[in-house]
């Protein structure tokens, strides 16, 4: 894992439940829905990075989860100036570096955003696969059709 100046190493999740469905959740204070995603704890691997912030963000343990599939590589972008956060024009970070992972759940759980810290959330949805291409900020999509489209997900779409 290289750290790149200006750039916040960060893991995004997508999650599957048993019907096929992907895990949606709305931000708080803007009208936008995205898949759980945060940064990388110093020390952290990217796997642990990710089963933390499933519980954090989502309240899903990583027991109740299989990972099927993560990206090889790192995914960098930079965030428009414009919509930049505070925490981020205060480390100077201009985008994120990102590693995604794939998690299909083992049984029915209930959905909770009383761990995180951030109180990022505040509702969720499960969409059909191909949904959340439509929903996705524009900087994302090219990155998120990238994962779907990978040839490890092939067995998924339907």
């Amino acid at each position: 894992m290289i750290n790149e100046p200006g750039y916040r190493l960060n893991v995004g999740i997508v999650i599957f439940n048993d019907k096929g469905k992907l895990l949606l959740c709305k931000r708080k204070n803007i009208d936008s829905w995205q898949f759980p995603q945060g940064g990388i704890d110093e020390g952290e691997s990217p796997i642990k990075a990710s089963k933390r912030e499933l519980f954090e963000e989502v309240g899903i343990k990583s027991n109740d989860t299989k990972l099927l599939s993560s990206t090889r590589n790192w995914i960098k972008y930079d965030i428009p100036k414009e919509k930049r956060k505070s925490h981020f024009l205060k480390k100077e970070f201009k985008g994120q570096k990102q590693k995604w992972f794939m998690f299909k759940l083992l049984k029915d759980i209930d959905i909770s955003f009383e761990n995180d810290p951030d109180n990022e959330f505040i509702d969720y949805k499960w969409v059909p696969y191909w949904y959340p291409y439509i929903l996705l900020l524009i900087l994302k999509k090219k990155f998120i059709v990238q994962f779907l489209w990978s040839s490890d997900m092939s067995s998924l779409r339907s």
